[in-house]
């Protein structure tokens, strides 16, 4: 086997000099040791907020409602990791959890029973998938954030309460930095998969999506959570 570090005169044999010299102007390159940024999808037109169904419009606001309860959650663990634990600290952290159970997988069921189904046959219809025997889209992305973020936050709940019960001060704490690296980790989860949402998925709904497809997303969510979009429907 030749060895793609000898000195080679050839300069299309020389594999490092090629990567170096590679045309500025073709799609990026990517290494494990620089990957792309989550936060910047690459080829994905933004879709005004006011250009929306209203369908997309509601979990988008849903969103940005469980974006100001996240922030409140990494100020408090900031908090609780700098100065420790408070009463007003841990009514915080009690709301939080109380809003996950509450709000957020209400809002996840709605995504997973309703809305996911159209976008990933959309998605598949249009050769937005994988090539895989089963193809997958987005949608299965999202599906598994919902199965991690509910995993753990679990986890961080039960850590949260052990804490409390430890009596021995160097174990309590070394708990509490778990918790605590968890529950940071958790913030960095519900964040991407928001930005996920409402920057990738949602607009390559608004692209695919049918009339047809709204009209069945909106008497659905009205039958099976009462929600009523028809007054606020195009």
């Amino acid at each position: 086997m030749n060895n793609i570090f000898e000195n080679k005169p050839d300069k299309e044999a020389d594999y490092i000099k090629r990567f170096v010299e590679k045309d500025q102007e073709s799609d990026p390159v990517y290494s494990p040791m620089s990957p792309p940024d989550a936060y910047k999808p690459q080829g994905i037109e933004p879709v005004p907020y006011s250009d929306l169904h209203p369908v997309m419009q509601l979990f988008m606001d849903e969103h940005q409602t469980t974006n100001k309860q996240i922030d409140q959650l990494e100020q408090t663990l900031i908090q609780i990791k700098k100065e420790g634990i408070s009463r007003e600290r841990n009514k915080i952290l009690g709301e939080f959890f109380a809003y996950l159970d509450e709000k957020i997988v209400l809002h996840n069921l709605k995504e997973e029973r309703i809305l996911f189904p159209f976008i990933h046959d959309r998605m598949i219809d249009n050769g937005e998938h994988g090539t895989g025997p089963i193809p997958d889209t987005a949608v299965d992305m999202l599906e598994n954030d919902h199965i991690k973020m509910m995993e753990l936050s679990t986890l961080v709940f039960s850590l949260m309460g052990i804490c409390s019960r430890i009596t021995d001060p160097v174990s309590r704490a070394l708990l509490m930095d778990t918790a605590i690296e968890q529950g940071l980790s958790l913030v960095e989860l519900l964040r991407l998969h928001i930005f996920r949402e409402d920057n990738v998925v949602f607009p390559l709904a608004h692209k695919y999506l049918t009339q047809s497809d709204y009209e069945k997303i909106t008497h659905k969510m009205k039958k099976y959570f009462s929600v009523d979009l028809s007054l606020n429907t195009p």
